[in-house]
């Protein structure tokens, strides 16, 4: 250093500070990152403490109330004006998706509260629905607006971004057409116009104030309305075949195990980068426990992959939200087990069935670091007795009635009528503009190259009629 320039004797310090901190805060960045996309099955607890919260808000959930819940289903002051004596039973109506309103409403009480919810809102906006609501709402990828006129479905913008997109679509749009094709009186049902998002969240794709139809929501996400999701009509990818959820069931229900011959063991296999904070602690929770049978799984390798059914061979089955909901839920559900879930922060149509305590509990719920895990579980390792009984109440909520394709469809039926009671605008098969259908019949838009549902349009597609 020159002797004559002492002043820079500071600098030199100051920038090799700073050098020192753009270094460290480079690895905390890069150490991190890691965190968050690793699969791997051990990380160290420190960089576990310091994973963002990311896409789950991990001091958030959801606390589900209803008026007409499962709990006091048997006290139900719903008056019925058909067919008194008739009750569900399984499995004589499981399949039955031709159940009439007044049938569906007495088998599956509490099922419709978020439907419900969706009502007293709208009315409470503006008096409800109207055309230009739809109109505010850009068709972003993974949406569609649609309309149901006499009973029929039809398609008038549909975009997909990719195969994934399109396959939900049709699930959805194909769910929909079942629904209407079993209901006795589907010429005569209302006419709405409706827009719907396969989007895992309401924020990817619009705002929570827009009356969207979606897989699920949070709490503060108001303004949208609650359908079932697209794998009831089958899921699979070019991975993994899962197929018809009904089927699914159906097989489950051929190998699952009799309760005394289960492991006594709690089973989870996911990706911890889906939703690094949340899952990793499940993992360490469970890890080196004897009840523990928690592994990260590997696609590419096949390393630790369980099939659906596989997991029935477990007592206990932990279910961990992703990105945002898990459509993992109602598979899990429909074996005779446990299920073990944190607190929720997204909600689905058929949670308003979950029971975390009480003689009717079908789960065990538990805190959404999973801090409590081993309290709440060791307990019903021991007592097997008592976690037999939350496994029945279980299999009878949800894989014997409220996830069954008789339940779907009744689901789907009252969101057409509770959205056309606040629907207050006429809707219009012909366009002003070119005196030609507004939209594509459901039949005719399945038929459709794959290519040309990626970004459709019913002006674009009637354009070669004359």
């Amino acid at each position: 250093m020159n002797p004559n320039y002492p002043w820079m004797r500071p600098r030199r310090r100051g920038l090799s500070f700073l050098c020192v901190i753009a270094i460290v805060s480079c690895l905390a960045i890069l150490a991190i990152w890691y965190g968050m996309n690793s699969d791997r099955d051990y990380i160290h607890p420190i960089l576990t403490q310091l994973l963002p919260a990311g896409h789950c808000a991990c001091q958030t959930s959801t606390t589900f109330q209803c008026s007409t819940c499962v709990s006091c289903s048997e006290s139900s002051t719903l008056q019925l004006s058909a067919s008194p004596s008739w009750k569900f039973q399984y499995p004589r109506d499981a399949r039955n998706e031709a159940l009439d309103q007044t049938q569906c409403q007495a088998a599956f009480q509490g099922l419709f509260e978020d439907i419900a919810r969706g009502e007293r809102y709208w009315r409470g906006h503006d008096g409800g629905l109207v055309t230009e609501d739809l109109d505010d709402i850009t068709i972003e990828p993974g949406m569609v607006r649609a309309f149901i006129s006499q009973g029929h479905l039809h398609v008038v913008t549909a975009r997909a971004k990719g195969e994934d997109h399109r396959r939900k679509i049709l699930g959805v749009l194909s769910s929909i057409h079942r629904a209407l094709a079993a209901d006795r009186d589907r010429v005569s049902r209302r006419d709405i116009e409706f827009v719907f998002s396969v989007e895992d969240k309401v924020e990817d794709v619009t705002n929570p104030h827009h009356p969207v139809w979606v897989f699920a929501r949070t709490p503060t996400e108001e303004g949208v309305w609650l359908m079932p999701d697209f794998s009831f009509w089958a899921w699979d990818n070019p991975q993994n075949y899962i197929g018809p959820f009904d089927q699914v069931v159906d097989r489950i229900k051929r190998v699952d195990l009799p309760w005394d011959e289960k492991r006594p063991q709690l089973v989870w296999r996911g990706k911890p980068s889906f939703a690094p904070k949340l899952r990793r602690a499940l993992i360490e929770a469970a890890r080196d426990k004897p009840w523990g049978d928690v592994k990260q799984v590997d696609w590419d390798t096949g390393s630790n992959i369980l099939r659906m059914e596989d997991h029935c061979q477990y007592m206990f089955i932990a279910h961990v939200e992703g990105r945002s909901y898990s459509a993992s839920l109602k598979y899990r559900q429909a074996c005779k087990s446990v299920i073990v879930a944190h607190k929720l922060q997204y909600i689905q149509h058929h949670h308003y069935l979950l029971v975390a305590s009480g003689p009717n509990q079908n789960y065990v719920e538990v805190d959404r670091d999973f801090s409590d895990l081993a309290k709440k579980i060791e307990p019903l390792v021991i007592d097997t007795d008592a976690a037999h009984r939350i496994a029945t109440n279980s299999v009878k909520t949800f894989r014997e009635r409220y996830l069954t394709a008789a339940a779907e469809a009744c689901y789907w039926r009252a969101l057409f009528d509770g959205y056309g009671s606040v629907w207050n605008s006429t809707v219009n098969p012909w366009s002003d503009r070119t005196g030609k259908e507004r939209g594509l019949r459901y039949e005719s838009f399945i038929l459709l190259e794959s290519p040309k549902m990626f970004e459709f349009t019913a002006d674009a597609a009637m354009s070669g009629y004359a």
